[in-house]
């Protein structure tokens, strides 16, 4: 059975309860530009605040842990923020690996745009502390060569040729997926005005963490990263300041919890 710890409050605040690297994976997405009201302001999503929320992030995480930070930018006056990029930058100087950049296409557009190509997409920011520990890459992806074998060889910087890596070797049905990840439907209305697919966590959950692995979410928002870590038999800790938003959180994550028990009983 896993262990699920569910708390209301401030994240910044209730982290610093949480030991020393002793989170193996977060996946997260935090407010974006104050694009949406939390407890009845735009205005309380400051950059002092988001700073020490990364660094906390860091201290929490354990070495070769994962962080997903799943973020997007404001037009204001004309311009993108680019705070997704500055947040990026500073977990580096926080300590964190920027292991990869990873795009969110989205399905949707909310608010077309009139005087720029329409905005489908969101940055996942992989953030590792030094090299990943865990890297199950889903191979999903249909190779449109699949059976082709490939000869050849390449010429080297001082005119010699080598023999190709895989030559003669058939290439396999099935390829690890690219770092875009589309085609991903939010699966319900869950009463959370900003939620993400399941498939978007359960995908990263699976990517960078292994059965019995913790896994946080300091935004819960609606419960999705909870419900998806412990579906798949993961401990998972989550925080959310907004009752309203907690509540919903709670009452996903027990029906996991029943489902899960099913699951492991039928097994």
């Amino acid at each position: 059975m896993v262990d699920i710890k569910l708390i209301q409050g401030d994240c910044l605040e209730k982290m610093q309860d949480i030991q020393d690297s002793s989170i193996d994976l977060t996946v997260t997405s935090p407010p974006y530009d104050n694009l949406r009201t939390y407890n009845g302001t735009l205005n309380d999503w400051t950059q002092e605040k988001w700073q020490a929320i990364i660094r906390e992030l860091f201290r929490v995480t354990k070495q070769g842990g994962v962080v997903v930070w799943v973020v997007g930018d404001a037009t204001i006056k004309g311009s993108e923020t680019g705070t997704s990029f500055r947040q990026a930058l500073w977990a580096m100087e926080c300590g964190f690996n920027l292991h990869d950049t990873m795009i969110y296409a989205k399905d949707g557009i909310s608010f077309p745009d009139k005087d720029r190509y329409q905005q489908s997409f969101e940055y996942m920011f992989v953030l590792s502390k030094g090299t990943p520990r865990t890297k199950n890459l889903l191979a999903d992806r249909k190779n449109k060569l699949a059976g082709t074998v490939f000869y050849g060889k390449d010429r080297k910087a001082d005119g010699s040729l080598h023999v190709k890596s895989g030559y003669g070797t058939a290439v396999k049905d099935y390829g690890v997926r690219w770092n875009i990840w589309g085609g991903m439907h939010n699966d319900r209305y869950t009463g959370h005005p900003a939620p993400f697919p399941e498939a978007l966590a359960r995908d990263h959950i699976l990517s960078w963490s292994n059965e019995g692995d913790t896994v946080f979410d300091p935004f819960l928002g609606s419960g999705t990263t909870g419900k998806m870590a412990i579906l798949h038999g993961r401990n998972f800790i989550g925080i959310e300041r907004v009752e309203k938003y907690f509540d919903i959180a709670y009452k996903r994550i027990e029906d996991a919890q029943r489902q899960a028990a099913k699951t492991e009983q039928s097994g």
